[in-house]
């Protein structure tokens, strides 16, 4: 048994096609499989059931493949430890972003630290909070943008900034008129939300105490924030989007932006990583390049907000 094998599996387990698997390893099929197959017969235990299209893992070849993600795991962390000594900032950095902050936070921070550190080579992946937390736990990521704190034990997060929520409401609302935006005024049949399971959606449902309301069922078909914006604008509604998103809009578009009232519907920005990470020179370097990047008084949570 050799780490190679396991690199085979795993690559089979994420493709469910060995052609596929081998393509993504860089060896030809008839390789890779020859290399599976007498791990399987050392092992005594068939880990695919390639009969099944595509190839499922076997019960037991479920276990083996979540301890040869533990075992690719814990030795990638001695190359990381090597690097972390020596200052170095070489090596992958997977980063996972949530879909409601990737679009407004990026631009505003990664080319400038890339260009700042030519050396890093950070990997990015817009993926839900499940997912992210999910993939951390398995050694798939190195970090994760998320907007609200791990409860898993293994998990351990720094918080970056507070962002608050607007209203994005069209000329044809009555709620174009006031300059606030309370939460008695939202009815949930003019209301364009996130799909079930966005944590951007199930907070602001909590906060508007909108549990049971019943939202336009061209939500579910269309689960994007920039095309609920366009359907806005475009005199249809209302939907809700982050703070840094404002400062995107052009000047006729902010004219639809419209704050809560206090206190204002606040979440809370957080870089989770694994307790045993340790690749804190680029952690670091990560931090402090966002921080510099949104407004001061988002790093700090204000009395007029309230975190959901």
């Amino acid at each position: 048994m050799n780490l190679q094998q396991l690199e085979y599996i795993l690559a089979v387990d994420t493709y469910r096609h060995f052609a596929k698997a081998a393509e993504h390893c860089r060896v030809t099929q008839p390789t890779l499989s020859m290399m599976i197959q007498r791990l399987e017969e050392e092992i005594g235990a068939k880990i695919f059931d390639r009969s099944s299209q595509p190839v499922q893992p076997t019960l037991l070849g479920e276990r083996i493949l979540k301890q040869a993600r533990s075992i690719l795991h814990e030795t990638a962390l001695i190359r990381e430890i090597v690097h972390e000594e020596e200052g170095s900032l070489k090596g992958k950095f997977k980063l996972a972003i949530l879909p409601t902050i990737a679009p407004y936070l990026l631009p505003r921070f990664f080319q400038q630290m890339t260009d700042r550190y030519p050396e890093l080579d950070i990997q990015l992946m817009e993926m839900q909070t499940q997912p992210s937390l999910a993939a951390l736990l398995d050694g798939e990521l190195d970090a994760a943008l998320i907007a609200s704190e791990p409860v898993n034990p293994r998990l351990q997060s720094e918080i970056l900034f507070y962002e608050q929520f607007f209203g994005y409401v069209s000329k044809n609302e009555p709620v174009y008129q006031h300059e606030l935006i309370r939460t008695a005024d939202i009815n949930g049949e003019r209301l364009w939300l996130l799909d079930e399971g966005h944590c951007f959606r199930d907070q602001l449902v909590r906060f508007c105490k909108m549990e049971k309301v019943k939202v336009r069922q061209a939500a579910y078909r269309l689960g994007s924030m920039e095309t609920f914006m366009r359907m806005v604008e475009s005199g249809n509604g209302i939907t809700f989007i982050p703070e840094l998103a404002v400062s995107q809009l052009n000047e006729e578009q902010k004219k639809l932006v419209r704050p809560f009232a206090i206190p204002r519907p606040t979440r809370q920005i957080n870089l989770v990583t694994r307790k045993d990470f340790i690749r804190h020179s680029i952690l670091e370097i990560l931090k402090k390049c966002i921080r510099e990047s949104v407004p001061k008084e988002m790093l700090t949570l204000h009395n007029t907000q309230k975190l959901m």
